[in-house]
């Protein structure tokens, strides 16, 4: 048994804040599986990357706070009280700038894959900049800070805050990790996502990713692997964090998501966990009914983190708990994880009859 020395509370046993920062977004989907010119209503909720992981933290009962930036007006309003419903801390959230992001989701159905369009330039987030945020204060009372690779994707000003956030995280001493979370249709004002994330990767502690994100950013592909056929298995990605480690020797922990993909309905899900040179698989979910898997490897996030820290010395437990987690996000709408620990602790013993609870 290897230990991870990762840990999340003082000497006093005291449980220290989990910090995220990130865009939230108005998610607007039409009803059940509707396409886009079909619709004439739509199903309205909010979410983004960051702000997913530190609700399904809050749900688990750790302390958070999410920092971003929102519009002074009804839907930023609307939007605080959607995120202080789930237990998030929003005490630093800045009001300002001209709008919310908005993104749309059309479901998908069988071999009709889900589809998203954006709607975010401008938005209070993206027009952020350096020095806007107290990251001293912020962090005054932080033991973990989590980023993604949607935020430095939004802007250059986003970019340069984030980086900004980790490198006072990192004077600190305070745990960082982040998501690779590669979206092309982000990167689109200048620098290339391989050099932004360079510099910001090498000042984290952990990291995860999908299938793709690391050949996406870095270039660093699994051999022998093809995700749109199903190919996917958990033993060639231990070269991918391998490689990943040598190319930032701060990385303690690094986890892959392995998602095949048999149609939008039915998906195999499960990751691998690297550690010191040491690699565990987790068990394999079949998902064969997905209700909505956006925010799938955000709710893996979060269950890392939890695992990582209520487990510290058996991480095939936390991987199995990240895991269990994140499968039942398949079947919940929303970009939120809404399951209890009780839920996830009963699926990672085998429960996954859906069984009525009276």
């Amino acid at each position: 048994m290897w230990t991870v020395d990762i840990t999340f509370t003082d000497y006093r046993g005291i449980m220290k804040k989990i910090v995220a920062l990130g865009e939230i977004m108005l998610r607007l989907s039409p009803p059940t599986q509707l396409r886009f010119g079909q619709a004439r209503t739509f199903d309205v909720t909010y979410g983004g990357g960051e702000s997913n992981v530190v609700v399904s933290l809050s749900n688990y009962g750790f302390e958070t706070d999410f920092i971003t930036r929102l519009p002074s007006n009804d839907l930023g309003d609307s939007c605080l009280q959607y995120l202080r419903q789930y237990g998030v801390g929003t005490r630093h959230v800045l009001r300002g700038g001209n709008r919310l992001g908005i993104y749309f989701l059309e479901n998908g159905a069988v071999m009709r894959g889900s589809q998203v369009i954006y709607d975010r330039a401008d938005s209070a987030f993206a027009t952020i900049k350096p020095g806007m945020f107290d990251w001293k204060e912020i962090f005054k009372e932080a033991g973990w800070f989590h980023w993604t690779g949607i935020a430095p994707a939004v802007s250059e000003g986003a970019a340069a805050v984030c980086l900004e956030a980790v490198k006072i995280a990192r004077e600190m001493g305070i745990t960082i990790s982040c998501d690779l979370n590669y979206r092309a249709k982000l990167w689109k004002w200048g620098k290339p996502a391989s050099e932004v994330m360079e510099e910001l990767v090498a000042f984290s502690d952990v990291a995860i990713g999908n299938e793709e994100d690391a050949e996406k950013v870095f270039g660093i592909q699994a051999p022998e692997t093809d995700v749109t056929h199903g190919r996917v298995t958990a033993d060639k990605y231990q070269y991918v964090c391998e490689t990943l480690s040598k190319k930032f020797p701060n990385l303690k922990t690094i986890a892959i998501t392995l998602r095949s993909s048999f149609s939008a309905s039915h998906n195999t899900w499960s990751a691998v966990l690297w550690h010191a040179g040491k690699t565990i698989t987790g068990p394999i979910y079949d998902i064969t009914d997905i209700v909505d898997r956006v925010g799938s490897g955000d709710s893996f996030m979060g269950g890392l983190i939890y695992g990582l820290n209520t487990y510290p010395n058996d991480p095939q437990q936390a991987l199995n708990f990240a895991i269990a987690a994140s499968a039942l996000k398949h079947t919940v709408f929303g970009d939120f994880n809404l399951v209890s620990k009780s839920e996830v602790e009963k699926l990672m013993k085998g429960d996954g009859s859906g069984r009525v609870s009276r």
